[in-house]
């Protein structure tokens, strides 16, 4: 409509017939457009920003703590209980018994508790849980990492852990408590002669059910070669060097095998059970 040279637009219609909002195709177009605009341009920000600070770059120092904190940590650390509480160590305050007392070993466990390895006059060892009686008017009433608490006639008394001698040599100890051999083990530096083991030891097949299932072991003289060798009365040999036996004829085949230098693996069987033996024979 025009009024006096100025034309006046009625409200709701279009101007010129062509103008309209956008589409919400064009809104989330332009909605992401921007988006990649801003994540371009965040990407670009990481790549030209320095990684580390601009200047002398200097490495965090190490962090040591100090005696008293390294003791405390020490402490509440037990190697051979790792998900036991930790046992707090009281300072323990009495005299140090007179008692002819010798104590070999502690382990203290949380709640008070813990065990003590105690040896009287007599030299015997024996463990003590805490509360159990010692000997007569003496209980153990307390255990600690290198000592113990004694309650003797209602007084306490400390028994330590004897420091005062150097460690034990681990090889004196093993040469003071010799260990024997395995069963089947030739004696050291005794090997069997093959004449010996032929005069003192008889092999004989061993019939089950109609069948051979192995050689019997049997001793003559006086046993000493049969006993070397690692056998024991009502031993059947079942398998010599991983062959089975299976005939009479076997025998005579452990007989061929018997040789000056030769090193035999027989398997045993002893009551239920199966035992692998070596025979080392002298050259």
């Amino acid at each position: 409509m025009r009024f006096g040279g100025i034309t006046l637009i009625r409200p709701g219609s279009r101007l010129g017939g062509a103008a309209s909002l956008p589409s919400l195709h064009a809104v989330l177009w332009w909605l992401l457009a921007v988006v990649i605009a801003l994540l371009g341009a965040a990407l670009f920000w990481a790549v030209i920003t320095p990684v580390s600070p601009v200047g002398e770059w200097r490495p965090q120092g190490v962090r040591v703590l100090s005696p008293t904190a390294r003791a405390a940590l020490f402490a509440s650390i037990d190697p051979f209980n790792r998900n036991a509480a930790p046992v707090a160590q009281a300072e323990s305050t009495g005299a140090v018994t007179s008692l002819a007392l010798t104590l070999f070993a502690t382990r203290a466990t949380p709640g008070g508790g813990g065990t003590a390895i105690i040896a009287g006059a007599d030299g015997v060892q024996q463990v003590y849980r805490v509360g159990a009686e010692v000997q007569g008017g003496v209980t153990l009433s307390a255990v600690s990492f290198d000592h113990v608490e004694l309650t003797h006639n209602g007084a306490k008394e400390l028994l330590y852990l004897d420091q005062s001698g150097a460690a034990p040599d681990a090889a004196n100890v093993v040469a003071a408590n010799p260990v024997a051999p395995p069963v089947g083990a030739s004696p050291a530096g005794g090997a069997i002669s093959v004449e010996a083991l032929r005069t003192g030891v008889n092999f004989g097949p061993r019939a089950e059910g109609g069948r051979v299932v192995g050689l019997e072991v049997l001793a003559t003289g006086d046993g000493s070669t049969f006993r070397a060798a690692g056998f024991q009365a009502g031993d059947v040999i079942q398998a010599v060097d991983g062959k089975a036996i299976t005939g009479a004829a076997d025998a005579a085949t452990l007989s061929a095998a018997l040789r000056p230098g030769a090193s035999i693996a027989v398997t045993v069987k002893r009551g239920d059970r199966q035992l692998p033996l070596a025979i080392t024979l002298a050259p």
